[in-house]
Order: C-alpha cells, then structure tokens, then sequence
C-alpha cells in the first residue's frame, strides 16, 4: 500500500454519492467540472489500470459488474455514472484467482513455519517492539492482548510494513467478486465495504495496493474489519493503517479484544498422547475449531498437556499460575501439525481468537511461536 493520496482523493470519493453528504464533502474545493475532468483523466491513464495488457475475464464478469453497481445505486446512493467510471477502470487478474487455489495455508506446517519464524523476522520484531514500546503497552492495558502478539501479527501479516501487497484493491476484489464463484458473495461484500470505507474516510483507494484477496495496510485488514475494528488510537480523528503505527498496532488489539480474547488466559501449549487416536476426542489439523473439550474429559482420554510457558504469547501479567491455566473446566482444542513429525497441541480460547484473524490453525502458531521468539531473543 502506498502512502495515502493528496487530499483532492476525498474529493474523488465524495464525487461517488449523490445528496446532501457529498455536497457537504465537496465544500471548498474544485467546482464539479473541474472534478469530473479530473475523474475521467485518473481513470484512463495508463499508471490507473494496471497492466498494459490484462487477461481476459470471463462472460460472467461484466454481469457481476452491471448487477453491483445497480445494488450500490439502489442500497447506498451511490451515482451510478461515477461508480461505473470507477469499477471500469478495475482489471481482472488471472493471477489473483489462481493464488487463491494456492494459498499459503494449504502448505503442510514444516514448510509454513519456515516463512515466518525467520531470524530476519524475528529481529524485525525486536526492533518493531522496541520503536513503538509506549504504544505497545498502551495497547496491551486498553486490550488486554500482549504486545509480542500484536508485533508477531504485524510480522506475519506484513514483515512490519514492508511488504503491504502488490495487487490494487479494486482488481483484487472485482476479479473475485465477479469471476470467483465459490466466494464470490463474499467478495462482493468486501467490493462493498471498501467502496462505504472510502466514502466514510474520505479515502482515495483507485491505486491503492494490497493482498491478493483485498487486504489492507500494515495490518491487512479486509474491508469490512478495516470499517469495524480499526480504532483511532493516535487520536488525530482518522484511522490511518498505513502510516499510523498507533492506529495499526491499536486495531489489532481492537480486532482481538473484540473476538473474545481472555486476558491472562494461556494460548496453546504442547500435548502427549497416550492412544493415537484418542478414544471419543475430536482432532483437528489446519482448519479452526471453538475449543469445547475440557481438559478433564481429555485426561481421561490420555492427552495431557506438557507444560505452560508463562513467558511470551502465553499471558499478559505473568502472575496466571499453572493450576490455573490447566484447571479441569478449562475448554481446549486438539490440535494435530505436520511439522518434521506429527506435533501435537491444546489450543485454548485465544489461540481460536487468533484463528479469526486468519481462519488457519497454521496461522495462528506461526504468530504465537514469532511472538515468543521476539521476547525470548529480547524483544521487550
């Protein structure tokens, strides 16, 4: 992503929507003329569209296209001229929909760990923690989520801001949202949530880069996330996750205080299995499962867990005793990985809470085992 447009990109958006709200957005700045001159050069320049030659979208795509603008005409008052200067200005891009059938997370985890627990990683999360250590805190007491969580996601998901996407939003979620049928209702509504995002913060997103699946600055919040969790913790009135690192690390521990993260509560530790498998008990691999197994009915089944590491990724005070975190009530996930060998594992409500950010069982160790190599290697 790159850093946010000039601000004659709010005038872009406001131009979007008819009414009393975007005339309001458009006080004092460039008659309408003016805009739509600029409209119509922004959106047949060369630089604007992407590639000069773009792959050939199926029949159903500019259906899909039609049909949308109709519904955000309909639902949002959104001008339908503009929005279909917008949308034509999107490129479907074969590559977005083939590295959707090849995503990360489809790896088996010998080889997805190896992306992530990197010593460059690991440094780039000392230093992160240690530039934004106020903020970290900051976060940490207002969300109860520890900061080498927050860091490891931020490490996971964009190695610290450097490497924020290189698919434009717009071709990323139109390519999906009309050419991908086995999502494709679900794109369509993120194609939605980044058009409302842009009018409610009076963004300019046309060039705006990001995930192959429409993800969004140093965090890659999807469009929807980005409208309902992102927080303003910088205070200056906007929510900036590109070049506000407050805002960024503030919404990631918006994101999981709001998907029930437990504060104090452990995340996942290791397991030992007297049966394989074991009898009556429910074992995941990659795909997330709401912990709902006690840890007496996995006792008597002979899964035990090895131990709780009360240092990184594991709680927020350092004071949550052992007895504690492996109380006989307390709910858990068993977990099997395909490392170097089978590794076996309890995943614990917060270990879930990080799968909601990335629905991968992959994802989420990968950020709890960054998280404690950055305050293991020194990270505070």
């Amino acid at each position: 992503m790159q850093p946010l447009p000039v601000p004659t990109s709010a005038t872009l958006i406001a131009r979007l929507t008819t009414g009393p709200s975007a005339r309001l957005a458009s006080a004092g700045l460039p008659s309408t003329g003016r805009i739509a001159l600029l409209l119509a050069t922004l959106f047949t320049m060369p630089f604007a569209i992407g590639p000069a030659m773009a792959d050939a979208p199926p029949a159903s795509y500019e259906r899909g296209r039609q049909a949308f603008i109709a519904d955000m005409v309909d639902r949002h008052g959104f001008s339908p001229q503009t929005l279909d200067t917008l949308l034509a200005g999107a490129r479907y891009q074969q590559a977005i929909v083939d590295a959707m059938d090849r995503p990360y997370e489809g790896r088996p985890w010998r080889e997805y760990r190896r992306l992530f627990l990197t010593p460059e990683r690991i440094q780039g999360g000392i230093r992160f923690r240690r530039a934004n250590a106020d903020l970290l805190q900051q976060a940490q007491t207002t969300y109860g989520v520890p900061a080498e969580i927050i860091t490891a996601i931020i490490g996971v998901e964009t190695n610290y801001g450097r490497n924020l996407g290189r698919h434009r939003v717009l071709d990323a979620l139109t390519t999906l949202g009309f050419s991908y049928p086995r999502r494709a209702e679900f794109f369509r509504g993120e194609l939605e949530q980044l058009l409302l995002l842009s009018r409610d913060e009076g963004l300019d997103l046309t060039d705006a880069l990001g995930s192959y699946a429409g993800a969004l600055g140093k965090p890659q919040f999807i469009p929807s996330s980005y409208r309902n969790y992102a927080v303003d913790f910088d205070g200056d009135g906007r929510r900036d996750l590109w070049q506000s690192d407050a805002d960024v690390i503030g919404s990631v521990g918006s994101y999981l205080a709001r998907h029930d993260w437990q504060p104090g509560a452990p995340i996942a530790v290791p397991a030992r299995l007297r049966d394989m498998p074991p009898a009556g008990i429910t074992m995941v691999d990659k795909r997330p499962l709401a912990p709902q197994t006690t840890l007496a009915r996995l006792a008597e089944a002979g899964v035990q867990p090895l131990a709780i590491d009360a240092g990184a990724g594991t709680d927020t005070g350092n004071d949550a005793d052992a007895g504690a975190a492996f109380a006989p009530d307390r709910r858990a996930t068993l977990i099997e990985l395909d490392g170097d060998g089978p590794e076996y594992w309890l995943g614990f409500d917060n270990f879930y809470a990080i799968t909601r950010y990335n629905h991968s069982n992959l994802y989420a160790m990968a950020v709890l085992q960054l998280s404690r190599a950055i305050a293991q290697a020194g990270g505070e």
